[in-house]
């Protein structure tokens, strides 16, 4: 695939592997993918779990057997932005299957307390996946992801 190519089937979202689970944060411009998928690689990696960035930005997407698999951009794998800091090298995963979603609402919105059981789900590229809805990159947000990631069973 040439990067004109993946450019254009790319999504704008960040792509990661959390143990045995693979997870997509979607999210507007400056709503907090970046420092969120920081953050739960870092709560990982502390407690000593499998923790991998798969893409920061922009994530190639496709359904392949049934399921959902992440990859990075070529263009920019293994390359994550760090507010302040800037495009840093870290290590990276080249795929992972994807069992939930998570949509970081942008600044300055909140998301509903009890989501519609519609809202719940969301269906990409034919496949239904988990979906919960966070308000930005702060310890809450990631305490409900850790809940969200126990309550996803794998296939």
């Amino acid at each position: 695939m040439t990067a004109d190519a993946a450019a254009r089937g790319s999504i704008h979202a960040n792509a990661v592997a959390l143990g045995e689970k693979g997870l997509l944060l979607r999210g507007p411009s400056g709503a907090g993918k970046s420092a969120l998928t920081l953050a739960l690689l870092a709560r990982f990696e502390s407690r000593g779990d499998f923790a991998r960035l798969v893409g920061d930005d922009r994530v190639l997407v496709e359904a392949l057997g049934g399921r959902l698999v992440a990859r990075p951009h070529p263009a920019i794998a293994g390359v994550i932005e760090i507010r302040g800091a800037g495009l840093l090298r870290v290590p990276y995963e080249t795929c992972c299957t994807l069992h939930g979603v998570v949509d970081i609402a942008a600044p300055g919105a909140t998301p509903p307390r009890l989501p519609e059981e519609a809202e719940k789900t969301v269906t990409l590229k034919g496949i239904v996946l988990p979906r919960l809805q966070v308000r930005g990159c702060d310890d809450v947000s990631v305490a409900r992801i850790m809940f969200f990631l126990q309550s996803i069973t794998t296939f």
